[in-house]
C-alpha cells in the first residue's frame, strides 16, 4: 500500500506537511510506504523540501516526494494580492522552471534518503531530472517520471523507449469531481507558456524550448514590508491594513506571545478621562474574561451624569480650537493613532481575544479595521477640505465649505471594541468635532487603548472625553444634553430606537436638532440557489454564521434554500458545524467561542413559541463559573408556519428554510424588519442579477460570505430598521458630521478699499 498526501492551497500547505510527520511518526506506521507533494511554484518549496528531507533522512523507510510545478497560480495570485500579502508563487514561468531544476538537484542529492517522482509535461525538465541523476550514477530505476493519462503521448512513448520507469496516472471515482480534475489539468497545459501547447499545439522548435531558464536569481520568500507612517502633506493612495497571515509560523508566534503577555498583566484599571483629569470613581463596573467569568480582567470607572457635565464643559473649551485646525493637522492625528494601532496590533488583538473573547482571526480583523478607519477617513478629510463644487455665474463666486457640529456622542458596542468605536470617533474628529465617548460595559480595557491612541498622536486636551459606565445610568444625560450636537450609536434596536428618540426631543436651552447615526443590527439571509456550488456556498454559510459565535450586526442568521438543494446542503451544513472546534479562544484554530452574555438573541423567521411571526427570541443560559461554551446549531424550518419550542435553542442558531422557487427565497428574505446584509450563492447570471436588485439589504454579497466588510472597499451598513446614517467606510460618512455652508460674492468691482489686514497683500 503506498499513500500519497496531494499539495493543493497554499493556505493549507504547512498543515499538509505537518500532517505527514505526525502520521507517519505515529507507533507502528514507521514501514508504510507514503509520499507528498512538493510545488516548484511556491518560493519556499526549496526549503520545505529540505526540511522534509531532513526529516525523511531518519526514517527507515523513506518518504516519497513528488516534485510538481503548481496548478493554482492564479488563484495564489489574487488571494495574495486581494489581502495585500507577498505572492507565494514565483511570477514567471522562467522562475517556477529554475526552480523546479533547483528541487532536481537537491533530491538527487540525496538521492536515499527521499525516493524522487518528477511530475511534469515539460520535456526541458523532464530531460533534466534524467540527465543530472544520471550524472550522480543513480540508476534510471532509481526514480520515477509521473504523467497525466492522455496527454503528450508521444513522450510517454519516449520514456518508455528510454527505459524509465514511467506513471501514468488518471483520476478514479465520481464523474464530476473527475471531470473538474481533468478541465483543470487541460486548462494548465494549454496555457500560453505550457510546453504541451507550444510544442504538440503550436509546433515551435524544440532547441528553442528545451533551453536553460534565463533566471540568473530566483525571487525569495516574501516578507511582509512595514508600512510607512502616512503624512497628509503626501498621503499614497489608501490601501486596507493586510490581515495576519495565519498560515505562516510567524505570525502564530506573534500572537501566541502577545497574549501571554497580556495573561500576564492581571487587572487593567480603567479611568475616565476628561480635559486634563484622569481618575477612577468610588463605585467601579468589572469586565470579565468570558471563558472564564470568575477572572476580572479590568476595573472601570463608572460615571455618572455629573461627569457628563464635566465632560462637556471641557469639550466646549476645546471644540473652537480644534475645529479651527486644518484638515491636514487633524487627518494627521488620525495617521498617527493608525500608526500607534499598527505598532501595537497583536497586543491590542490580544486584549480582545481575552476581554471580548474574539477568535484570532477576528480579533486581528478588528485592528486592522480601526487602523482603515483612520487611515481611509484621514484622507477623506483632506478631500472634503476643498469643499464641494457649485456653479458660479459671470460676476459671482459661489463657494462650499463644511464646518464642524460641535460636540458629538460616541456610544459603541462590545463585539467590535476597537474597530467600531474608533471608526466613530475618529470620523467626529477629523471633521474637527470633539467627542465624548463611552465604552462597552463588558470591553473597557480595549476601549482605553483608543484614548491612549489619540493622547500619543498629539489630539489636543479636552477634545476626546472617555467616560465608562452604565448605559442605563449615563446614556439618558449623554443623549439628552442640550449642548450636544449629534449621536452616533452602534448596538441594539432597542437602544438605538430609544436614542432616536429621546435625541428629538427640543430641551429647554437647546440650538439645533440632533443628529442621530444609528446601527442596529439585522437578521441577514443567504439564498441557496439550485444550482449554487455547495462546495462554495456551505463553508461561507458556517464563517457568516457561526464566526465569532454568530456575535455580528452581519451575521447570517437565515439560510433559504430551494428544494432542489435542501436535503443535501442541509446534511453538510450540520457535518460541517458539528465539526467546528469549540474552545477556549486563546487557542489559534478555535473557530466558535463562548457567548459574552447570559443572554443570547436568536434570529428567526418562522411562527415561534413566546414571540412574533419574525420575533427575537432571549434564550436565557445558566453560565458555570468556568464559562459556558456554545455548540453552533442549525434550525430546519421546513414549514414556516410550524412553532418551535424555545429550549430547543441554544445560540449561535441558524436557521434553514425551504423555498419553492427563487421568487419565494427572495419574499423570504426580504420577510423582515431589518435590510443590512444578504447574500446569494447562484451559477445564474439571471437570478444573480435578481437578488442584486430585490434584495432588501445595505450589502448585498454574491457566492461569497456576508461578513467581513472592509473600509473603503464595502461601506457598510443598512436601512429599514437596521439603522439611519450612511455608510461607515464609504465616501459618505464624513458628511454626517459636518454642516455645510455656501458663501456667495458678487465680483462685480464694488470699489473695494484696501484690506486693514497687516499680513494681506
Amino acid at each position: 500500500c503506498f499513500v500519497w498526501l496531494d499539495m493543493e492551497h497554499y493556505e493549507v500547505k504547512d498543515l499538509t506537511l505537518q500532517l505527514i510527520r505526525e502520521l507517519l511518526d505515529e507507533p507502528g506506521l514507521e514501514d508504510l510506504k507514503a509520499g507528498v507533494v512538493i510545488q516548484a511554484y511556491l518560493k519556499d518549496s526549496r526549503n520545505d523540501l529540505a526540511d522534509l528531507i531532513a526529516w525523511s533522512s531518519r526514517r527507515r523507510n523513506p518518504i516519497g516526494v513528488r516534485l510538481v510545478k503548481g496548478a493554482y497560480w492564479d488563484y495564489e495570485t489574487i488571494i495574495a494580492q486581494q489581502n495585500g500579502w507577498p505572492v507565494p508563487v514565483f511570477e514567471r514561468k522562467e522562475e517556477t522552471d529554475a526552480n523546479y531544476e533547483r528541487c532536481v538537484r537537491l533530491l538527487h542529492d540525496h538521492h536515499t534518503e527521499a525516493s524522487a517522482c518528477f511530475a511534469s509535461h515539460n520535456l526541458r525538465s523532464l530531460a533534466y531530472a534524467i540527465a543530472y541523476a544520471r550524472s550522480k550514477g543513480i540508476p534510471d530505476n532509481g526514480f520515477e517520471i509521473q504523467m497525466l493519462y492522455g496527454m503528450a503521448e508521444p513522450v510517454h512513448a519516449a520514456i518508455r523507449r528510454l527505459g524509465l520507469r514511467l506513471r501514468v496516472y488518471a483520476p478514479v471515482g465520481e464523474l464530476v469531481p473527475g471531470m473538474a480534475y481533468l478541465v483543470r489539468r487541460l486548462l494548465e497545459n494549454t496555457s500560453n507558456e505550457s510546453f504541451v501547447r507550444l510544442r504538440f499545439a503550436e509546433g515551435q522548435e524544440l532547441e528553442q524550448l528545451v533551453r536553460p531558464p534565463g533566471v540568473d536569481r530566483l525571487t525569495d520568500p516574501g516578507v511582509p514590508l512595514a508600512r510607512p507612517l502616512t503624512l497628509a502633506g503626501k498621503p499614497s493612495p489608501y490601501e486596507p491594513e493586510p490581515l495576519s497571515e495565519w498560515r505562516r509560523p510567524t505570525a502564530r508566534a506573534a500572537m501566541a506571545a502577545a497574549i501571554e503577555r497580556v495573561d500576564a498583566l492581571g487587572v487593567c484599571e480603567v479611568p475616565f478621562v476628561i480635559g486634563e483629569t484622569t481618575m477612577m470613581t468610588e463605585t467601579t463596573i468589572d469586565s470579565v474574561d468570558p471563558t472564564h467569568p470568575d477572572r476580572v480582567v479590568a476595573r472601570s470607572a463608572r460615571c455618572t451624569s455629573g461627569h457628563v457635565d464635566n465632560a462637556i464643559a471641557a469639550a466646549r473649551g476645546a471644540q473652537r480650537a480644534w475645529a479651527t485646525q486644518s484638515a491636514s493637522e487633524r487627518a494627521n492625528v488620525l495617521f498617527r493613532a493608525a500608526e500607534y494601532f499598527r505598532t501595537r496590533r497583536y497586543d491590542l488583538a490580544a486584549l480582545q481575544v481575552v476581554e471580548a473573547a474574539k477568535p484570532w482571526t477576528e480579533a486581528d480583523a478588528d485592528v486592522c479595521e480601526a487602523i482603515d478607519f483612520c487611515e481611509y477617513y484621514g484622507r477623506e478629510a483632506l478631500r472634503l477640505e476643498h469643499g464641494a463644487v457649485v456653479q458660479s455665474p459671470p460676476g459671482e463666486t459661489n463657494r462650499l465649505r463644511y464646518q464642524a457640529r460641535g460636540i458629538g456622542v460616541v456610544i459603541a458596542p462590545w463585539n467590535f471594541p476597537l474597530a467600531i468605536p474608533v471608526g466613530m470617533v475618529a470620523a467626529a474628529l477629523v471633521t474637527g468635532n470633539v467627542v465624548l465617548f463611552k465604552p462597552a460595559e463588558q470591553t473597557p480595557a480595549v476601549a482605553l487603548a483608543i484614548v491612549d491612541a489619540f493622547k500619543a498622536a498629539g489630539l489636543p486636551s479636552g477634545a476626546l472625553s472617555f467616560l465608562p459606565g452604565v448605559g442605563d445610568e449615563i446614556g439618558p444625560a449623554l443623549v439628552e444634553h442640550r449642548d450636544i450636537a449629534f449621536v452616533t450609536f452602534t448596538g441594539s434596536r432597542g437602544v438605538g430606537l430609544a436614542i432616536n428618540e429621546q435625541a428629538a426631543v427640543h430641551r429647554p436651552g437647546q440650538r439645533r436638532v440632533k443628529k442621530v447615526v444609528a446601527e442596529m443590527g439585522g437578521k441577514n439571509p443567504i439564498i441557496i440557489d439550485g444550482d449554487a456550488d455547495l462546495d462554495q456556498a456551505v463553508p461561507a454559510v458556517v464563517q457568516s454564521g457561526f464566526g465569532f459565535s454568530g456575535q455580528k450586526c452581519s451575521a447570517a442568521s437565515r439560510v433559504i434554500v430551494l428544494g432542489s438543494v435542501f436535503d443535501d446542503f442541509v446534511g453538510r451544513l450540520k457535518g460541517a458545524a458539528d465539526e467546528l472546534n469549540v474552545g477556549d479562544p486563546r487557542e489559534s484554530n478555535t473557530t466558535v467561542c463562548p457567548v459574552i452574555d447570559s443572554e443570547a438573541h436568536v434570529r428567526l423567521v418562522g411562527v415561534v413559541e413566546g414571540a412574533g411571526a419574525q420575533g427575537e427570541v432571549l434564550v436565557s443560559l445558566d453560565v458555570p463559573a468556568e464559562g459556558y461554551y456554545v455548540r453552533p446549531t442549525v434550525v430546519v424550518i421546513d414549514d414556516p408556519k410550524k412553532p418551535i419550542a424555545v429550549e430547543e435553542l441554544f445560540g449561535p442558531v441558524v436557521c434553514v428554510i425551504k423555498a419553492r422557487d427563487f421568487d419565494h427565497a427572495i419574499e423570504l428574505a426580504n420577510d423582515t424588519d431589518y435590510a443590512l446584509t444578504a447574500g446569494v450563492f447562484s451559477r445564474s447570471p439571471y437570478n444573480i442579477d435578481r437578488a442584486e436588485h430585490e434584495l432588501q439589504a445595505g450589502n448585498i454579497y454574491v457566492n461569497r460570505g456576508i461578513t467581513g466588510a472592509v473600509v473603503g472597499r464595502q461601506p457598510f451598513g443598512g436601512f429599514r430598521l437596521s439603522g439611519v446614517g450612511s455608510k461607515a467606510g464609504g465616501p459618505d460618512y464624513l458628511l454626517q458630521f459636518v454642516e455645510p455652508r455656501v458663501t456667495t460674492e458678487n465680483t462685480i468691482r464694488q470699489g473695494f478699499a484696501p484690506s486693514t489686514d497687516p499680513e494681506a497683500h
